[in-house]
């Protein structure tokens, strides 16, 4: 396992961390990687549940890394995860409203979320990238558009600005 430190110095960043360790599944992957690396079909064994989702948080999380294992020859090679951190570091402060906020997102249903997802999505694709422009033109607060930005599989975050993912 890994022996860095994860830095979170936005308090978004705890949407996804407390979205991925709220899940069962989620954890289990975690802490399976943990010990070391793993395919998806060596986690599948072991977790004996869907691993995919988990796979995907934990990679939009920051918390894994990957890695292709060399095959015996003649098969194809498969990608092999294990965790980036053992520690985290937070190092944010913010108004108790965005905490609040930002928790509520966090244990929100996607489709809770869908409309305030889009409305974003529709801004970013317009060109509105910023978030100066964006506070602006949804009338939410920058934790508020980074949080729910942070839920969207479409959106990455950017310092100040958001993007749309390449998919």
């Amino acid at each position: 396992m890994g022996k860095r430190t994860k830095l979170v110095n936005d308090p978004s960043d705890l949407v996804l961390l407390l979205r991925t360790f709220g899940s069962g599944v989620h954890k289990e992957v975690f802490d399976k990687l943990c010990e070391g690396w793993f395919t998806e079909q060596e986690l599948a064994d072991a977790v004996s549940a869907d691993i995919k989702p988990s796979i995907e948080m934990l990679r939009k999380s920051g918390l894994i890394e990957s890695q292709w294992r060399m095959p015996e020859p003649g098969n194809t090679p498969d990608k092999e995860y294990t965790t980036s951190y053992s520690k985290l570091h937070a190092n944010f402060q913010c108004s108790l409203k965005d905490l609040s906020d930002l928790i509520m997102i966090t244990f929100k249903s996607d489709s809770e979320l869908a409309d305030m997802i889009a409305a974003i999505e529709n801004e970013v694709e317009g060109g509105n990238r910023s978030m100066a422009g964006l506070t602006r033109a949804l009338d939410m607060s920058a934790a508020f558009i980074r949080g729910v930005a942070r839920r969207s599989h479409r959106l990455i975050v950017k310092g100040q600005r958001l993007e749309l993912a390449d998919r």
